[in-house]
């Protein structure tokens, strides 16, 4: 996909790009599968701010996707490419031969007119057909991937990501993770072929602090800029460098501290990912 650049007729301008939307067919037509969440700026049901640096933002809807593709041996064509605010990829309408549309996530190389369907095995190994991982070949890249099944695809979602297969033990796969971590997931669980499109989203530049605010995004202030009491790093005559390491306001060193904490899950995980 084309990354566009324009004259510099404003500062900001000079360094903005944007991708190119020559790839959008179709505006969004099915009403049922949209609908409108509520907006909470970071706030929680008391009005505190749980989630700092978020507000504002374009009114925009929700896409209800299809994440589970549970819609077995049953034919489906791309009949449109569309934009989705949530996300950084885009996503195609599939229209059923029973009649029914649903929104799926568009793997890269896939057009309008194209043929998926989803099923247990059996199938070609094709961008857009959706199995269970016991019945995709080792080696394969994928797209969507439950982590339990029929709770829907939890991996490898977003632009330019995907998964790999890289073998078998018991009635687990073993799955190489777009942050590079080898992981068992459940021979059962349902995965997309292919890898998500839209992968030149990692090349664009904001060039401007509005961009961020159409997208919810409220500005950060540095720590160093404030006073001790609120900050760590506050406080001193002019820009003094912290003592010590770097912190989060709450005193959690912000370099090389493992913060994630056991879960379950752990035992599956074969090797974590690179640093």
């Amino acid at each position: 996909m084309a990354i566009k650049t324009y004259k510099p007729y404003t500062p900001s301008r000079r360094f903005m790009t944007t991708l190119s939307s020559s790839d959008i067919t179709a505006k969004p037509s099915v009403r049922k599968l949209l609908i409108k969440l509520p907006t909470t700026a970071g706030r929680n049901n008391r009005g505190r701010i749980t989630s700092r640096h978020k507000g504002g933002g374009v009114k925009k809807l929700y896409r209800i996707i299809d994440f589970k593709r549970n819609k077995f041996n049953i034919e489906g064509k791309v009949s449109a490419i569309e934009y989705d605010p949530y996300r950084n990829c885009r996503i195609a309408l599939v229209t059923y031969k029973d009649g029914e549309k649903r929104y799926i996530i568009l793997p890269s190389g896939l057009g309008i007119g194209d043929v998926v369907i989803s099923a247990e095995g059996g199938l070609d190994v094709k961008n857009g057909f959706a199995m269970k991982l016991k019945n995709i070949p080792i080696g394969t890249i994928v797209h969507n991937v439950e982590m339990n099944p029929k709770a829907g695809g939890a991996i490898a979602r977003s632009a330019g990501a995907y998964a790999q297969i890289m073998g078998r033990e018991g009635k687990y796969t073993i799955l190489r993770m777009p942050s590079g971590e080898m992981r068992y997931i459940l021979e059962e669980c349902m995965a997309t072929i292919g890898t998500v499109g839209n992968e030149d989203f990692a090349n664009i530049s904001i060039g401007k602090a509005g961009r961020n605010r159409y997208r919810g995004i409220r500005p950060q202030t540095r720590g160093s800029a404030m006073n001790p009491v609120d900050h760590p790093h506050g406080g001193g005559e002019g820009k003094t460098g912290s003592s010590g390491h770097p912190v989060s306001p709450w005193g959690t060193p912000a370099k090389g501290y493992k913060t994630r904490r056991k879960k379950l899950s752990d035992k599956l995980i074969i090797s974590k990912r690179k640093k």
